[in-house]
């Protein structure tokens, strides 16, 4: 039988602990049997989870032996990780384990320095300063989950599910992940990232900058086949200045600001409306509807359909 350790570390994030518990200690193969046996490691027997206590029947050792390790996530991202939390993971992982994590996890397996190199994940909120603290590693902010072989972390929160579902498939198939996936009424399969997740704000408007009338009259005109020389002529200045401006005072060009706008409004309908896609993207100022679901998908990580799918309010 397949040994699931999942660490619990002081902190740890309530949601990120239990996904794996449950996910994995429900699965069961077609002839009835469970092929996972899940158990509870941490430092000292008493955890403090924040809103409970918990007890925890295994130490450190527990994860020696383990087929595969998951590390759920920590309120504190900042905290250091003890040192013999590190060690005992690259012990783990030499003898053969499979390292996932889930969330903010990602910090405790980078402090391993096994994913130097390599590609990984975490929440989207915590990306940037997971590629601040361990530049060595590659960090997508926009997937649900990265997959190196026996190292794997996930982005945040529901996305542990997607990733416990993932290393199902590996080790049995498709059949008893989909039993799996219903057991947590979950698509085995999401579409998009997790950028479809990210809440893409108004494009920043400095205020009291040079450029803030301008940017308040693309805002409003967003609508119009605005060109770059359009936006030039409205800020008074050569396409050259204004693009050399746009990336000093909002780090990126005239157009790219304007395509966000769209997007964000794009979003906004799609979500409080039942507006056809083609209509939308008629309404936020795109000259053809493949445009608008190419830029679409590019920036939101999904199509606009699948978007509307997961995120318009029920009526």
């Amino acid at each position: 039988m397949h040994t699931v350790a999942v660490l619990a570390l002081d902190q740890v994030v309530p949601f990120d602990l239990a996904t794996p518990i449950e996910v994995f200690g429900r699965t069961r193969l077609p002839d009835g049997r469970a092929p996972y046996r899940v158990r509870i490691c941490a430092i000292s027997p008493t955890v403090d989870a924040g809103s409970f206590t918990l007890r925890a029947p295994y130490g450190l050792d527990g994860l020696l032996d383990a087929d595969t390790i998951v590390l759920p996530g920590c309120a504190d991202v900042t905290a250091t990780v003890p040192g013999e939390v590190v060690d005992t993971l690259r012990r783990a992982y030499a003898k053969g384990s499979r390292l996932a994590s889930i969330c903010s996890g990602a910090f405790i397996l980078a402090a391993t320095g096994l994913l130097d190199g390599r590609r990984a994940t975490t929440h989207w909120m915590a990306t940037g300063a997971l590629a601040a603290r361990y530049p060595e590693i590659d960090v997508d902010p926009d997937v649900l989950y990265v997959d190196n072989g026996r190292l794997l972390t996930s982005a945040g929160a529901a996305a542990g599910l997607d990733l416990c579902l993932h290393l199902i498939r590996r080790d049995h198939g498709s059949a008893v992940a989909a039993d799996a996936a219903r057991l947590s009424v979950m698509p085995l399969e999401r579409e998009g990232g997790q950028a479809q997740f990210i809440v893409h704000d108004q494009p920043p408007t400095p205020r009291g900058s040079l450029l803030e009338p301008v940017l308040t009259w693309m805002q409003e005109n967003a609508v119009r086949d605005l060109s770059l020389e359009d936006i030039a002529a409205r800020a008074g200045m050569s396409t050259r200045t204004l693009n050399r401006r746009f990336r000093e005072q909002t780090g990126t060009t005239p157009l790219q600001w304007l395509h966000r706008n769209r997007i964000r409004q794009a979003q906004y309908l799609l979500e409080s409306t039942d507006h056809s896609v083609d209509r939308i993207a008629s309404q936020v100022g795109f000259g053809s509807p493949t445009a608008f679901r190419d830029r679409f998908k590019r920036v939101v990580g999904t199509s606009p359909q699948g978007y509307r799918s997961a995120f318009q309010k029920a009526s």
